[in-house]
């Protein structure tokens, strides 16, 4: 943990409205500057209590407060500083370490998760069904049953695909662990929206995990190897461009260079900063449209994934391209800038703050009364997805923006 970084912290109290723990519990330890005062107690030799670990894993790590604060306190780096140094030195549960084992064995890879989409289809009805009585026995297990996503049609995606009409530009897209595996039609939308609005779009094909679900979780070491592949792979590809239309691989990948800084290695910190990775709509925004547009007569709510709209600052780039199809009526969602509940993996680790600000999140989508939710982040799809669902209100599609984009340049009647 940096002292210097503690110290930037003027315990204003700027960030209390917009940390959802805070706005969920109202307990100083569980705000950012409460958070801050742990951490320079452990750095000036407070031992790292199991309620302080507590209190640290109770953080979503959403960024609302960097974007709140005042005096500019990198809240950010503190919190994944802190993370590390909680997985180096707290001892946890049995239990615990089961589970965390579990997910990041899993989730990071997309050959294991593929390996999941048949017993995910198998199995839909009945993990409803058990859900409930899950939760009794351990809620974790329980939130993993219900947010996982019925098993999508698989989509095979070409290594090339070329622009249509002139070439304005060549960029490569990353396809992800969950969104390449759960959510592939989102990818296939991307990559059509890209060569229609004049790019060639580089996909290669033995892309893994970013980083981001490691490094959000005090695993640095394997966000490093993860990171280093990921930049060679597209090395390798040729591009100096990364686009990327999931936030919170987004939000790692703009850190790489200074991941590797940090750790010494200026050779691949170089190498990251010769490509440039940025998000979908922040992409499409740059370019201009070239395509034309088609109406859709849809009321959309437009949902700010956290990484997205906190940790990248892109926040109306999404809202502008939706808002420029004919017939489209964008609606905005009350408590935009508090978090969903999904956090990476915290509704797995943490079951039910997750739940509670999940259900907070769905009640404000249904109150837009809007036809189609627009989400940037395949872990907030599952999540606001999982808590309509539990409602128990009628169900409301839910679409990233590249779908919504890709049904207006294609003329579809609906968004698929």
């Amino acid at each position: 943990m940096d002292p210097e970084l503690i110290d930037d912290c003027v315990h204003c109290g700027f960030c209390l409205p917009t940390c959802p723990t805070y706005v969920l519990w109202g307990e100083e330890m569980d705000s950012p500057r409460g958070r801050i005062h742990l951490m320079k107690q452990h750095v000036e030799g407070t031992p790292l209590t199991d309620e302080m670990a507590g209190h640290f894993d109770a953080c979503l790590g959403c960024m609302a407060c960097v974007t709140a604060c005042p005096s500019g306190v990198r809240y950010d780096k503190l919190i994944e500083q802190t993370r590390a140094e909680v997985e180096r030195e707290h001892v946890r549960e049995p239990s615990d370490r089961a589970l965390r084992e579990l997910v990041f064995q899993l989730f990071p890879y997309p050959r294991r998760l593929r390996a999941m989409r048949l017993p995910l289809r198998l199995s839909a009805g009945l993990r409803r069904r058990i859900a409930p009585g899950l939760e009794r026995v351990n809620p974790s297990l329980a939130a993993m049953a219900d947010l996982a996503p019925e098993r999508p049609s698989r989509v095979r995606l070409p290594r090339r695909v070329e622009a249509v009409g002139r070439r304005r530009a060549t960029v490569g897209m990353l396809t992800g662990c969950v969104q390449g595996e759960f959510f592939p039609q989102v990818n296939a939308a991307t990559a059509r929206v890209l060569a229609m609005e004049g790019c060639e779009v580089v996909i290669p094909p033995a892309q893994g995990c970013c980083g981001a679900l490691p490094l959000h979780s005090g695993r640095p070491e394997q966000a490093v190897r993860f990171a280093r592949r990921t930049v060679a792979v597209f090395e390798r590809a040729g591009v100096d461009t990364i686009v990327v239309n999931a936030a919170g691989c987004g939000s790692t990948m703009k850190e790489y260079a200074e991941i590797f800084e940090g750790i010494g290695d200026g050779e691949w910190a170089g190498r990251a900063r010769a490509i440039r990775a940025v998000d979908l709509a922040e992409y499409l925004a740059e370019l201009g449209p070239a395509a034309r547009r088609h109406p859709l007569p849809l009321a959309v709510a437009y949902h700010d994934a956290c990484h997205l709209a906190h940790a990248q600052g892109v926040r109306s780039q999404p809202r502008e391209l939706l808002a420029a199809i004919p017939g489209l009526e964008l609606r905005e969602i009350a408590e935009s800038s508090i978090c969903c509940g999904s956090a990476g993996t915290y509704n797995l680790f943490q079951p039910e703050a997750a739940r509670e600000l999940g259900d907070r999140k769905a009640g404000r989508v249904l109150a837009t009364r809007a036809d189609l939710l627009v989400s940037a982040n395949p872990g907030c799809t599952m999540q606001i997805t999982s808590a309509i669902r539990r409602s128990g209100a009628a169900p409301i599609p839910v679409a990233h923006t590249a779908q919504v984009l890709d049904a207006s340049l294609r003329g579809l009647e609906k968004v698929a």
